[in-house]
């Protein structure tokens, strides 16, 4: 018995001290993790945008695509109103004066809860998406080809959202995009910049901004758009 005792007195200690050795272990091996902490952080200034451009569109061949300008949102989000929805409503009179295709897309809840300043007429054509590409799994593409558009105006909330991705799924099935920067927006300063900036970089890009570039996103302004 005072054999049994003493060897697992001793056995006791050995771990005690292994423990402690393989705890005080980490601290001095030079792992990548400990490299990772000890360099200074990976700062990045993004590059300027470029500045929108004048436009000038075919009525006949060019729509515009209403993008989640309802209450629900619009009520929330300061800049909807504030912002966008100044420069939307004299926008959308020559548009309807133009006479342009006019598309609304938005989801199930919110179809009867249009902004009035830019609510559907009869005529326009009307999609319910369930994501954020108005062209994904709705019969958008085959309705706008239907009436010969080639070019589409995009407005809505919000460019780093629905508009960003909306515009990525027009340029893939050919259509030129123009985005007045003055009629989408995003919660923060930050994100919209970068909602901006990605559009101008997708697919075929266009951060040169060069007006009109087939199947390309291009920056506008309400101001700075015509109509042929």
């Amino acid at each position: 018995m005072p054999l049994f005792r003493t060897v697992l007195l001793t056995s006791g200690i050995v771990l005690a001290l292994s423990s402690g050795a393989a705890q005080a272990q980490p601290s001095a091996q030079d792992t990548p993790a400990s490299r990772a902490a000890s360099k200074p952080m990976v700062t990045l200034q993004m590059p300027a945008l470029p500045a929108p451009v004048p436009v000038t569109l075919n009525p006949k061949t060019t729509a515009l695509l209403v993008l989640d300008y309802v209450e629900p949102i619009c009520n929330s989000q300061p800049k909807c109103k504030g912002e966008m929805l100044p420069a939307m409503t004299p926008f959308m009179a020559r548009v309807r004066k133009a006479g342009l295709v006019v598309a609304y897309g938005t989801r199930e809840e919110n179809v009867s809860k249009w902004l009035p300043e830019v609510a559907q007429k009869p005529g326009d054509i009307k999609i319910v998406n369930t994501a954020q590409d108005r062209f994904y799994n709705t019969d958008l593409d085959k309705a706008l080809k239907a009436k010969g558009i080639t070019t589409i105006v995009m407005v809505g909330w919000k460019v780093s959202g629905s508009v960003a991705y909306s515009s990525v799924g027009a340029t893939v099935r050919g259509y030129t995009v123009v985005i007045p920067v003055d009629t989408t927006a995003a919660t923060t300063d930050y994100e919209q910049v970068i909602g901006f900036y990605n559009i101008l970089n997708q697919l075929n890009g266009n951060l040169t901004n060069q007006p009109l570039k087939p199947n390309a996103p291009t920056l506008s302004r309400t101001d700075m758009i015509t109509f042929q």
